[in-house]
């Protein structure tokens, strides 16, 4: 068996890892280092681990979030007599996209299992559907109960919480998707992770914060 010395180990060739990247996603980070494409390499590299680091608190919120807006929607039924489950509840108003994303989130979470725990399919439903229940369409249906999630927002307007989450939805979802987020407002992005949070627990704020990788990260900006 051979062995290859790591002093002969010749450095990437940029052009082959380019056209595997493609040019045209490449494309934007060439023009921000003037057509450099070390640089260029070097800033896209940048901008995953930026997002790989931005994703871990983004995963404590959607989390949280839905726990807490979970906790609330129990809650309601539990005040109006309601023996079902609020998200089989079809007194519930709900709009019709929320209940096609319960239908698909009770699907996947049925597969091989006879029995299906609420936990499961309370996690199978997206960040997005939770971020849909803070749209204005519920303001005088559902958020005077949800708004109890936020015992630590400094008001019980609709906008106080559904701006920051609105603006971390779209953020997550071009994490998602690998698009960049090198161009952004990062530290704004920061800020409503955090600020969500706080409204939450100010608890799961500092937790958040505490183990987060983001600054270290921002830090390092070729």
């Amino acid at each position: 068996m051979h062995s290859t010395s790591p002093t002969s180990i010749e450095p990437p060739d940029d052009k082959a890892v380019i056209e595997l990247i493609s040019p045209d996603r490449l494309n934007p980070y060439l023009t921000a280092c003037a057509g450099d494409t070390t640089a260029a390499l070097a800033l896209y590299r940048w901008n995953s681990d930026l997002a790989a680091a931005f994703f871990e608190p983004l995963g404590h919120l959607e989390i949280m979030l839905r726990n807490a807006l979970d906790a609330r929607l129990v809650a309601r039924q539990q005040r109006r007599g309601r023996t079902t489950e609020w998200y089989t509840d079809t007194a519930v108003p709900l709009s019709g996209n929320a209940r096609s994303d319960i239908a698909q989130a009770q699907q996947r979470a049925g597969r091989n299992t006879p029995v299906i725990p609420r936990g499961k399919i309370i996690a199978e439903l997206s960040f997005g559907f939770w971020r849909f229940l803070l749209a204005r369409q519920y303001k005088t249906s559902l958020w005077p109960d949800l708004a109890g999630a936020f015992p630590h927002a400094p008001n019980r307007a609709l906008p106080t919480v559904e701006d920051p989450v609105k603006r971390l939805h779209k953020f997550r979802n071009r994490i998602a998707h690998h698009e960049g987020i090198w161009h952004l407002p990062l530290e704004a992005r920061q800020d409503d992770i955090q600020t969500v949070l706080g409204f939450i627990a100010p608890t799961a704020a500092t937790w958040v914060a505490d183990a987060s990788r983001i600054n270290d990260v921002l830090a390092r900006r070729p």
